[in-house]
């Protein structure tokens, strides 16, 4: 099966896992099921509070230590769209992040960031980027209208 950058395939994931020689122990398989079916950047408690049910053996610092290792080897990206919350994104491709301050849902959309001038860090050695936007969703919206 292949695999869609926008929407990696757990197969996908656990093949590129194996490429890095990285163990795959039953709980770092949940971590990266989990992460590959709700692909909704998860935080670590978030994980931790729908995995624990299926695997109470399942500790916050495994969670953690999986989701370190992902990182490294390039399979999960660390979004901050707020500076109190750390989320993982299993969609590592470049694309741009929407959170609504109503709903609090976090939305990917598609962006060329390539695209953007960065004639004012010319010299600098860029590692990672993110564009992030805040606002109310549609969704959100519709509904605050309804009431009015």
């Amino acid at each position: 099966m292949g695999c869609d950058v926008m929407n990696p395939t757990f197969g996908f994931v656990t093949n590129q896992l194996k490429k890095h020689n990285i163990r795959l122990s039953n709980r770092r398989l949940k971590v990266l099921e989990y992460l590959c079916n709700n692909q909704n950047h998860p935080t670590v408690d978030q994980i931790y509070v729908n995995l624990h049910k299926d695997v109470p053996t399942l500790s916050k610092t495994t969670i953690y230590n999986t989701l370190h290792t992902l990182v490294e080897v390039g399979l999960v990206r660390v979004i901050n769209i707020e500076d109190n919350e750390t989320r993982y994104d299993i969609l590592t491709e470049d694309h741009g992040h929407f959170k609504c301050d109503s709903c609090g849902k976090i939305f990917n959309f598609n962006v060329d960031l390539d695209s953007f001038t960065t004639y004012e860090l010319s010299g600098f050695r860029i590692m990672d980027r993110n564009l992030y936007f805040k606002g109310i969703c549609q969704r959100c919206l519709l509904n605050i209208n309804k009431n009015y």
